[in-house]
């Protein structure tokens, strides 16, 4: 069985290599043997679905293209699995293997040990890990989200997706539409960024409000991918990081430890309640909101009204 999968894996691989145009499923089920055989259609597209996945695990660059007709295509282009010679010296051998320790999600664990057996196998260097003979420290990025890996993939694959995502002043999810550019972790939270088809612009989504199912959508991207793409900045500027202005608040004692860690200073009230200065831009409404009753805004007034609206949204809600 193994030798046969192999076989199989092959044969496709070398068909979306071989090719200067995208390939149906129609076309490529009548091209391998192994698909002739299949039973039926829902087999065939089983199996279809499980090869493309394994070779993308083994790092082939497999292309999803709408044709002219409508239909979905596949193909590698060869100058997209192409690497140059790659030469590593024994510090940069020695970070790659103390980033291939940070994930704890399964996937990522296991593509990232992929990856260094790959780079021994041609010709990396081997090191002593310093951090794990000397340090009773491990660096982790921890993925509690579910949506996580489909919105890796369709990162990856520039695939469009679709998810429903509830925004901080409503208690209802509403469907979103969007072609993924990034994720990125900041503060413990994962945050996409991608391009809002609805919306028509670029829009930056916390993972841990998105619910449900991340489904994802045939078709090419229609709005063109920055160079750079600017999550953290995004986030940090509604989060109030590069504001100019400060906030009272009065935080219940013993919550907030999140708000507590940006506070410039700190006062107890003694009445069971503490008061905090902390910086204060565009968004931290926002913010402020997810706390609920564990926060009281004193000022300015302009940023106690943007609170006060939000609770009377998701109050209607």
């Amino acid at each position: 069985m193994a030798i046969a999968k192999a076989e199989r894996l092959m044969n496709l691989a070398l068909c979306l290599l071989g090719t200067r145009r995208p390939l149906s499923k129609r076309e490529l089920r009548g091209s391998i043997e192994a698909y002739l055989e299949a039973g039926s259609d829902d087999s065939f597209n089983r199996m279809f679905e499980r090869d493309k996945d394994d070779l993308r695990e083994l790092g082939l660059v497999i292309e999803t293209v709408e044709n002219l007709d409508g239909d979905t295509g596949y193909l590698a282009r060869r100058d997209s699995n192409r690497l140059p010679p790659i030469t590593l010296d024994a510090e940069e051998a020695a970070a790659l293997g103390l980033a291939a320790k940070v994930w704890q999600q399964a996937r990522l664990a296991g593509a990232a040990s992929g990856a260094l057996q790959k780079l021994r196998a041609a010709g990396m260097p081997e090191t002593e890990d310093a951090y794990e003979v000397h340090s009773a420290l491990e660096p982790r990025i921890p993925v509690h989200e579910a949506a996580f890996e489909p919105l890796m993939l369709a990162c990856r694959d520039r695939r469009p997706v679709t998810f429903d995502y509830r925004k901080a002043n409503s208690a209802r999810p509403e469907q979103r539409q969007v072609e993924p550019w990034t994720l990125e972790c900041w503060r413990g939270h994962w945050y996409l960024a991608g391009w809002d088809r609805e919306r028509g612009a670029e829009r930056v989504f916390r993972l841990s409000r998105i619910a449900g199912k991340v489904r994802s959508r045939a078709g090419a991207f229609s709005a063109e991918v920055p160079d750079v793409v600017t999550v953290r900045e995004t986030v940090e500027s509604w989060a109030g990081e590069t504001a100019t202005r400060t906030a009272r608040i009065r935080l219940r004692a013993g919550a907030g430890y999140p708000l507590r860690s940006r506070a410039i200073a700190v006062r107890e009230r003694g009445d069971g309640w503490d008061e905090l200065e902390i910086p204060y831009g565009h968004g931290l409404d926002a913010w402020l909101v997810e706390f609920g009753p564990d926060v009281v805004v004193e000022e300015p007034a302009d940023l106690r009204a943007d609170v006060v609206d939000r609770l009377r949204a998701v109050a209607k809600d």
